[in-house]
């Protein structure tokens, strides 16, 4: 990669991740429908709709939120480094990330007050308060040790969920059913002013939960160290690595999610506490999706490597980095687009759709962001939200540090 060059990893693996959260995300606006004992996804549906449910929560379901972990993890250390190698003190430099993670909160309580309950930005910007101020300028050797001992945390949290599955005593651990996800997306709420209200209750918890999972988020430190030594930037370099990490993180991940697929599709005998979020199998699927999420970005990364070996980009990769460089914008693009739509305080078409049409819905509202990315890159614009965020985290002149023309 030339001096200066932005790198393609990075952008590619955030703009194929903001398909998979869209598509992870169809069972929340299915307000209409009855779900199963996870609350996750609806319980009936056509042949079609069960495959589309199956292959969410083996392959998707718990698996984007580590992928978008890692890679806000990964840029968080990107932007500190680049940072400190201009020139700017340590300690400016976190004060930097400090200030873009606190408004990554206010971007959150504004997403979920207007449109979506299940936000993202406001849990991970609080988790990157405290992972920054603890790790950032902790040495390698140190975060891979708590990389080890947050992964050890995860295990003991999950212990009794895996003696179950362990010993098939499946009905041991876990309530017999959970509250619909729906509910707490409020998408099934006529009252705007409800829905909003129970939407903000939601992000209160949310937000709330980042500031203790950090015990327990091996990926964000793990994302910490594969930064400072550019895995992503440099994947040829990291070839045998990647491929390990993708072979086995993937198998983890789908086979961590199979038992509560097979259960939620009448395909394997459990009772419903089995696959409760708190269950034998809801656990499992938990724990398994930070290996799958991390396996994820290492095939984004061999992707990435093969085609800049290629030399030329054609219009889909272009289009899929496009989003990557404006992923938050995309991300809160797509809300605006679902929300009206498909909630019952809007046009209400949440009501009509099955699992497998809800998939085909989001990819078309991904591909109308896609376009629209597209379309700015070749203008040379950058994302609406991630320039008003560049402005709220820099100033009108930074202070104490250097402004960053790959800022996202």
């Amino acid at each position: 990669m030339r001096a200066g060059e932005r790198a393609l990893a990075p952008d590619l693996a955030r703009g194929v991740m903001l398909l998979l959260i869209v598509v992870s995300n169809t069972g929340f606006h299915l307000w209409a429908a009855p779900h199963g004992p996870s609350g996750w996804h609806p319980t009936d549906g056509s042949s079609v709709d069960r495959v589309a449910q199956f292959c969410q929560i083996m392959m998707l379901d718990l698996r984007v939120y580590p992928l978008f972990a890692f890679l806000l993890g990964y840029g968080m250390m990107q932007l500190f480094t680049r940072q400190t190698a201009a020139g700017v003190p340590a300690g400016a430099a976190v004060a930097l990330l400090r200030r873009r993670s606190l408004w990554l909160v206010v971007f959150g309580f504004g997403h979920s007050a207007l449109l979506l309950a299940g936000d993202i930005l406001s849990f991970y910007g609080v988790l990157s308060l405290v992972l920054g101020w603890l790790f950032l300028r902790r040495r390698d050797r140190t975060l891979l040790v708590w990389v080890g001992v947050f992964a050890a945390l995860a295990v003991a949290d999950a212990a009794d969920a895996l003696w179950a599955v362990a010993t098939w005593d499946l009905g041991a651990v876990g309530a017999p059913a959970a509250q619909p996800s729906t509910d707490f997306y409020a998408s099934g709420e006529e009252d705007p002013v409800a829905a909003a209200g129970v939407r903000l209750r939601t992000w209160l918890f949310l937000a709330g939960a980042g500031a203790i999972a950090w015990p327990v988020s091996p990926h964000v430190v793990l994302a910490f160290w594969a930064a400072r030594r550019r895995i992503l930037e440099q994947p040829a370099a990291h070839r045998r690595l990647l491929g390990w990490t993708a072979g086995v993180g993937i198998a983890v991940g789908w086979l961590g999610g199979l038992p509560a697929a097979l259960a939620h599709v009448g395909l394997l005998a459990a009772p419903p506490a089995a696959v409760a979020e708190d269950g034998a199998f809801g656990a499992l699927h938990a724990l398994t999706g930070t290996a799958g999420g991390v396996g994820y970005v290492a095939v984004f990364a061999l992707v990435a490597e093969r085609l800049s070996r290629r030399g030329r980009r054609g219009p889909v990769v272009v289009a899929v980095t496009a989003v990557g460089k404006r992923s938050l914008s995309c991300y809160l693009a797509h809300s605006a687009i679902f929300a009206p739509v498909l909630a019952a305080w809007g046009l209400g078409w949440g009501a009509w759709f099955g699992s497998a049409g809800m998939v085909g819905f989001a990819v078309v509202v991904w591909s109308v962001t896609a376009v629209a990315a597209y379309a700015m890159e070749g203008a040379g614009r950058v994302g609406p939200a991630e320039a008003l965020l560049r402005r709220l985290v820099y100033g009108r002149r930074p202070a104490g540090a250097v402004r960053d023309r790959n800022f996202t």
